[in-house]
């Protein structure tokens, strides 16, 4: 990949996307309401969602960097542009139709008839596989974290005196496991009784799905041989952990989404408008080898991500606003660059 690009020209699909996801939010805005005023307020709410997306996913670009970085060019390429029809349509539309279709026991087509014609209803049935979902999310995420820090071979650090106990830890077998494990009893013993067994079931599903996906994504990396005649090596396992990943991080954006709006076509409109930035991002990231640069980003990424799991555990018992969550992560990113920065001073 060339990295001699200039900063703009990252911005020409995120801005194309940007123009004409407005419009339609414009038009969605009079078809809905017919006048002026409604037009203004679709056009609000859809920036607002395209920032809160931006917000809430800048740490997911940092990872998606680093681990396209290590995918051979094929899968980079599947990645940017297969990984965006599923990041915007799958978790974007299909995904809150699906939550709609189990827990209310429709099929998909009833569920896109009531998002269109009750939206009121379709939001309250998302509202109630809110713990669920912050449970399966909260889990996956906090293991990406872990699996980060509690690392034996990991070696370089940020926050020393934190970082050098946790890769002592990773000598544990399953310690990161029982870690989880731990904080989601901690949670369950402060629901309802009715939502004890629902949150503790996708708990460990989110535990499941990434023990699959990580087995699978080093049995397919490891393949030596055969794997580099089918164009798997550094790519299949990678792909799918990227988009389990990607879906993880979509979960508390969609979720939040519901509390600005309740017409899902307006959702997806601004939170795919967001996506695109996001995916830009990370083609910026592995071009310019901005994560070498700067040594410190990536943990503030992976910092970012225990933040963000803490979090949606901690929304299956209170509302956290979503501008909170975006803050955070933004602000430990921010940390990270700049100690990046004071570090490549005192080198220099």
């Amino acid at each position: 990949m060339s990295t001699q690009r200039s900063s703009l020209s990252y911005l020409k699909w995120p801005l194309i996307t940007t123009v004409l996801g407005l419009g339609l939010t414009g038009w969605l805005g009079w078809a809905t309401k017919g006048d002026l005023g409604g037009i203004l307020s679709f056009l609000m709410v859809g920036a607002v969602l395209a920032t809160l997306e931006i917000a809430l996913s800048f740490d997911n670009a940092i990872v998606n960097a680093n681990k396209l970085d290590e995918m051979s060019p094929v899968w980079q390429q599947r990645f940017l542009t297969w990984g965006i029809l599923i990041a915007v349509f799958g978790m974007r539309i299909v995904f809150p139709l699906a939550i709609v279709a189990i827990f209310a026991w429709i099929n998909p087509f009833a569920a896109m008839h009531l998002a269109l014609a009750d939206p009121d209803e379709y939001s309250r049935i998302i509202g109630q596989a809110h713990g669920p979902i912050s449970a399966f999310g909260g889990t996956f995420l906090m293991m990406v974290a872990l699996k980060f820090f509690i690392d034996e071979d990991k070696s370089i650090d940020w926050i020393e005196i934190l970082e050098k106990r946790l890769r002592v830890w990773g000598s544990i077998r399953g310690f990161e496991i029982a870690f989880v494990l731990v904080i989601v009893l901690m949670i369950s013993r402060s629901l309802p009784i009715q939502d004890v067994a629902p949150f503790l079931t996708s708990a460990v599903m989110g535990l499941l799905v990434f023990t699959m996906v990580e087995g699978l994504g080093t049995y397919l990396d490891n393949m030596a041989g055969s794997a580099a005649e089918i164009g798997a090596k550094g790519g299949l396992g990678a792909f799918l952990y990227l988009e389990v990943l990607d879906a993880s991080f979509s979960f508390d954006g969609v979720i939040g989404a519901f509390a600005l709006t309740t017409n899902i076509l307006l959702i997806a409109i601004g939170l795919g408008i967001g996506a695109m930035y996001v995916r830009s991002m990370t083609i910026m990231l592995v071009e310019r080898g901005s994560l070498a640069e700067f040594r410190y980003l990536e943990h503030g990424a992976f910092y970012s991500i225990f933040a963000l799991s803490i979090v949606m555990f901690l929304q299956s018992i209170v509302h956290v606003h979503e501008l909170i969550t975006g803050g955070i992560g933004m602000v430990l990113i921010a940390l990270a660059f700049y100690a990046s920065i004071n570090h490549n001073k005192r080198e220099t």
